[in-house]
Parts: structure tokens; C-alpha cells; sequence
């Protein structure tokens, strides 16, 4: 049996013309300050993983079952009620960084705000920073 195709993967479409389309105004502006943010924390030039991940970096992820692929360090997602951040969670010092962020939520391997008013950017700086770091060791 053959495995499915990831969705989630790099590809050459435009940053900066997906976050164009994002129509709710503060959605747009909260998710290129939080590009620029990425960028400057992580050094990375930003990249689209699928139709709708903006990716910073990337890694090798080995699973148990001996699966590996490519897949971002860090990255966002605009959703329709949150902005969706994956690889922020889950490694040594996440919790300690969460307690001091903000109004967020977690779920499984992702952390959902509504809006970048909502959280501490210096503690988010350190978050993306040491999430970053971590995929450089993990796989």
C-alpha cells in the first residue's frame, strides 16, 4: 500500500502573494508583522509549505514507523478564526515561554492566537527562537 502524498510541502508560489489575499485587514497586518518577525528571529527567507503554511526553515523528520520527509523548523497559518503557529510547542522550555505569552490555546502540535495584541512579542521572539533551534537538533 502505497503512502499518501503530503500536502503539506514546499513550494515555489509567492509569500507575499498569498498574504495579499487575505481579506480581513488586521488578519493581513498581523500576518505580515508576524513574517517579519519569523524572519528576523529565525534569519530564514520565508517559504510556502502547501497552499496556505508560510515556513521558516527546514528539517528532516524522522517518524517511528521509519517514514522521514522535509518539513518546516517554524511557520503560520491564517485561519479563519485563529492564526495557526506550528513548531512552537512541545520541546523543552515551551511550557515555561507559554505560561508567559498571552492569550493563546494549544492543540495538537500547534498554537492558535487571535491576534498579535493578544500576546507578549518579546516572549514570542523567544519562543520562535528556541523552536527554531530545536529542529536544528530533532529529527
Amino acid at each position: 500500500m502505497a503512502v499518501a502524498d503530503i500536502k503539506t510541502k514546499e513550494t515555489n508560489a509567492s509569500v507575499d502573494a498569498f498574504l495579499d489575499t487575505i481579506e480581513d485587514e488586521q488578519r493581513r497586518k498581523d500576518c505580515l508583522a508576524l513574517a517579519k518577525l519569523l524572519r528576523q528571529v529565525t534569519k530564514a527567507t520565508p517559504k510556502m509549505w502547501g497552499s496556505t503554511i508560510v515556513g521558516f526553515g527546514s528539517y528532516r523528520l524522522h517518524y517511528a514507523s521509519g517514514r522521514e520527509l522535509d518539513f518546516m523548523r517554524v511557520g503560520f497559518a491564517p485561519r479563519k478564526n485563529d492564526l495557526t503557529l506550528y513548531g512552537m510547542i512541545g520541546f523543552d522550555g515551551s511550557e515555561a515561554l507559554l505560561q508567559k505569552l498571552g492569550k493563546h490555546k494549544t492543540g495538537k502540535g500547534c498554537l492558535y492566537i487571535k491576534r498579535l495584541t493578544d500576546i507578549d512579542a518579546t516572549v514570542l521572539k523567544e519562543l520562535v527562537a528556541q523552536a527554531f533551534a530545536h529542529k536544528q537538533t530533532a529529527g
